[in-house]
């Protein structure tokens, strides 16, 4: 880790980390809902006449605003963008199948690491592309007093998705206008990697689904867990490094 944090200062001409926050992805960090959203979004695209059936493609989506995946999708396969109707039909009939498929569970260990994030002084931030009531309504069950609407970027609140940087440096804005040394993002998608890293932010992955970890390497994670609670082991190194880290 040490090597990683000392690549990460020198690349982005920083002399030290002031950590205040993390930024936490929810779909596949916090809640282990990537499988049904594969499906989801697979059996919804069959249903409306596309051909794009292979489940780990969609991992790959991960991240972007429902309205892109679609659009990215209708233009591959018809050479256009899709309507807004068709828009909203198909993300409406997604959402809908989703409710279906998840079972509702957390991913092992979030709440631990969320659990030490705050007993460490650091505010927890949500970062999410989602905009899944069923998800969303979740967060205070699962995670009772940790994120409010203040501390929440959600597909509501972004024009841009990932992997533009738009989500985290809103993410860094409800952090307290934070820059990008004071915080590190918990990530499990390419494209949510791609974001965090754009926005200046040192970013952990967290591979808790079926694409290598060359993929989130490659997309520009400094570090790459295999679990949650993987991760959570290695947090309180993590905070001492960010405390005493110079160059």
């Amino acid at each position: 880790m040490k090597l990683s944090f000392l690549s990460y200062l020198k690349q982005n001409h920083y002399a030290d980390l002031d950590l205040k926050a993390v930024l936490f992805d929810m779909d596949g960090v916090l809640y282990d809902s990537m499988p049904a959203h594969a499906s989801s979004w697979h059996d919804t695209m069959v249903e409306f006449g596309y051909h794009t059936t292979d489940h780990i493609k969609f991992y790959l989506h991960e991240g972007r605003l429902g309205k892109s995946t679609i659009n990215i999708i209708t233009e591959k396969e018809f050479n256009r963008k899709a309507t807004e109707k068709e828009q909203q039909k198909i993300y409406a009939r997604k959402t809908e199948l989703f409710q279906q498929y998840y079972s509702g569970g957390t991913m092992p260990k979030a709440k631990e690491v969320l659990t030490f994030v705050q007993a460490n002084g650091l505010k927890p931030i949500l970062v999410t592309g989602s905009g899944q009531p069923s998800l969303l309504d979740r967060l205070d069950t699962h995670f009772p007093g940790v994120f409010t609407p203040k501390t929440m970027v959600t597909a509501f609140d972004v024009e841009h998705g990932k992997p533009d940087p738009e989500p985290y440096l809103m993410g860094l804005q409800k952090g307290g206008n934070l820059k990008p040394n004071q915080a590190i993002v918990i990530e499990n998608a390419p494209l949510g990697i791609e974001s965090a890293v754009g926005a200046g932010i040192f970013t952990i992955a967290v591979n808790t689904g079926p694409l290598p970890d060359s993929v989130l390497t490659n997309a520009g994670a400094s570090a790459v867990f295999g679990s949650m609670e993987a991760l959570l082991e290695t947090m309180p190194e993590i905070l001492q490094l960010s405390q005493t880290i110079r160059i």
